[in-house]
């Protein structure tokens, strides 16, 4: 048997059709096999507050071994991993095809199934979970839902945290009275017939946050990719069900899969590739999805044709060649690269894509913000959080830079709060949802 190995990872098809996927006595058993296995390796010490927890259990335990551990103190370690898949991807060596067989986030996953399954998660945390509904019914009175759930509005938010469970002083995303789709099909951008990339089609998924949270993302990346001759379609037939794979709801993502493959299947006939705005939802299209219906033949198909936003410009830049007209910006930004970003194993696509702009003043940061989706304004797991994140706060700021990015829109608002928490009350540098926002300012798109 070797230490680690040069093959490259891989990883099984999730068996949540199965009935002995929730077989409590055999996933105790898996816990225990693969916690057993973390503890005498230990390198996964510093990447999230999972396996602080796993070490500090056995640590303290009667004999120092998984053997005096009780089974029910394993929820705490299930509790605290965010699915960032950073363990898998850059820290184990016992991946498959390794004979120990480990994919850490896949078990905490099982482990939140058996518990939906059980009837578990939390009533609030399910409702929070269903963000097209949520992002629907926000539009309707936007400046409100905003007022209420701004965190200087110490008595909504102390409402909110009793009811919703959501940390009282965590920064929330704003919700807008127009989404996406409906600005764009008000003005959608001219296609410029003699850029190089011109003949390109692809469908803008817009993905819930950019629909319903910033459409700026969205109108800034069709606008880059009108100017590079690429005809665009807005389609959001559903969310990714990402909300949902966090609870360990794997048939609710499971047709989320089915309704937006079938929708998109004919584009892709026609010759469409698909683009995602958020890298959460890219990694759920391409990795994900397929792992949950390996046998779905429209999943397959659309899991070969997604691209994350970042990933496919630089895709036309080193092809096609971008279109004439980048052009400096007076701004220099501090990077983050995100977890999601990192685990579609397509290297630092953002950071790319901002190099294409002439003198761009990058700082690049690739570390976890801390954040893990909604995980992160959860009340029992804000202050933890944000002990995460704090390193990568800690560059932003040392860095100095007039702005700060991140592909991840939840990650770019945590990593500003962190700021805000650091010694002193930090002031953070102004926040950019998306790289792709610099891209339409150097042509001259955007302000």
């Amino acid at each position: 048997m070797r230490e680690g190995g040069l093959a490259a990872p891989t990883r099984h098809p999730i068996a949540w059709e199965d009935p002995e996927f929730y077989d409590e006595a055999k996933l105790d058993a898996e816990f225990r096999r693969v916690f057993d296995i973390c503890h005498t390796c230990r390198r996964c010490f510093n990447l999230c507050d999972s396996f602080p927890r796993l070490f500090d259990l056995i640590d303290e335990s009667k004999t120092g071994e998984l053997d005096s551990v009780s089974s029910e103190s394993f929820k705490p370690v299930i509790d605290a991993c965010t699915l960032c898949d950073m363990c898998f991807m850059t820290k184990c060596p016992y991946v498959p095809p390794h004979e120990f067989n480990i994919d850490f986030p896949h078990l905490m996953l099982r482990g939140r199934a058996v518990e939906a399954k059980k009837g578990e998660i939390e009533f609030s945390e399910r409702e929070l979970a269903k963000t097209d509904r949520n992002g629907k019914l926000a539009a309707y009175v936007a400046p409100l839902a905003n007022w209420a759930t701004s965190s200087s509005n110490g008595t909504m938010r102390g409402m909110l945290e009793k009811t919703a469970g959501l940390h009282h002083e965590a920064h929330l995303p704003k919700y807008q009275s127009k989404s996406f789709e409906k600005l764009t099909r008000e003005k959608p951008p001219v296609v410029d017939r003699n850029a190089p990339s011109f003949g390109r089609k692809a469908v803008f998924y817009a993905t819930c946050f950019t629909n319903y949270n910033d459409p700026q993302v969205g109108l800034a990346a069709r606008a880059v990719l009108a100017k590079n001759g690429v005809e665009t379609e807005v389609v959001y037939p559903h969310c990714c069900g990402m909300p949902m794979l966090e609870q360990g709801n794997i048939a609710a993502v499971a047709d989320a899969a089915r309704i937006v493959s079938t929708a998109l299947k004919p584009f892709i006939e026609k010759g469409y590739d698909i683009i995602a705005s958020v890298p959460s939802c890219a990694l759920m299209l391409k990795f994900e999805w397929p792992l949950i219906l390996p046998k779905d033949e429209s999943v397959k198909l659309l899991s070969k044709a997604t691209f994350d936003l970042s990933e496919y410009i630089v895709d036309i830049a080193r092809k096609e060649g971008l279109a004439p007209g980048l052009q400096p910006i007076e701004t220099s930004v501090s990077l983050h690269i995100s977890c999601h970003s990192r685990a579609q194993n397509m290297g630092q696509k953002a950071t790319e894509m901002l190099r294409l702009i002439p003198g761009a003043e990058l700082q690049v940061i690739e570390r976890c913000s801390g954040h893990g989706g909604s995980w992160g304004y959860r009340t029992e797991n804000f202050e933890t959080a944000l002990k995460v994140g704090r390193p990568v706060a800690q560059q932003a700021h040392d860095g100095k830079k007039s702005c700060l990015s991140s592909e991840c829109p939840l990650a770019g608002l945590h990593i500003e709060q962190g700021i805000e928490k650091l010694d002193g009350g930090a002031k953070p540098p102004a926040l950019v949802t998306h790289p792709i926002e610099f891209v339409a300012r150097a042509y001259g798109l955007t302000p």
